[in-house]
């Protein structure tokens, strides 16, 4: 079964959870104090004109985003939010999570969006005028991905790829996850890297996983909408 909550888990039990990658925001530690930061949403206000980065919204991470907040705040609610995005963009979108954060840390820009690994990543090599805020739970909570795997129905050998996925989740697989790529494990037993882990506990979105792909053509259709390219 896919590990973590139910809400994580795939309904027909096609997939096994590996690690989870939350999106959250990030800010310059330089110019924004923390407790000017709150949802999603609020990204969108005017406080933020001209200070926001974001990734292209061709990627995965921000199409099931969009999905999730359609899911808990309604269609016409979402794309206003995203039309606000655009409106308070700094700079042209970016290809990668790390050239956002890298743009922040430069001053280009004080607030965006990411995945929190890629931050985990950056800190790991040294220090960075760049800081963490995970969304309130007001338009839904912090979205998370999962990163994870199946055996495909015609695998050659599907109880040597089974003992692989169980591996994965075992121990051993939850540290490599933890510590090599600063993710948070699927299994809340397994401490996660201690840079991952002085960020605090954060409030998950519970619309469940799926739910970002039945959207995402939606998504996809409302940012394009919305001018979010």
């Amino acid at each position: 079964k896919l590990g973590g909550p139910e809400y994580l888990r795939d309904s027909q039990d096609r997939l096994y959870g590996l690690s989870l990658r939350s999106r959250s925001i990030v800010f310059d530690t330089r110019v924004v104090d923390p407790s000017m930061l709150s949802d999603y949403a609020s990204l969108a206000d005017e406080q933020w004109q001209g200070k926001l980065c974001l990734r292209t919204s061709k990627k995965v991470y921000n199409q099931s985003l969009v999905a999730m907040l359609i899911q808990t705040l309604g269609a016409e609610p979402t794309e206003a939010i995203v039309e606000g995005w655009g409106d308070n963009l700094a700079t042209d979108v970016f290809p990668n999570d790390t050239k956002l954060i890298e743009a922040i840390a430069d001053g280009r820009c004080a607030v965006g969006i990411v995945n929190t690994y890629y931050l985990g990543r950056l800190q790991k090599k040294g220090e960075l005028p760049v800081g963490l805020h995970f969304p309130a739970e007001t338009d839904g909570g912090v979205h998370v991905n999962v990163s994870g795997a199946g055996v495909v129905s015609n695998a050659a050998n599907p109880s040597a790829a089974k003992k692989l996925l169980e591996w994965l989740v075992g121990d051993r697989g939850q540290a490599l996850f933890a510590n090599e790529n600063l993710e948070f494990p699927v299994r809340d037993d397994v401490t996660p890297h201690p840079i991952v882990e002085a960020w605090g506990p954060y409030s998950a979105s519970t619309v469940p996983m799926e739910n970002a792909g039945i959207r995402q053509a939606e998504a996809v259709k409302l940012m394009d909408r919305a001018g979010y390219r």
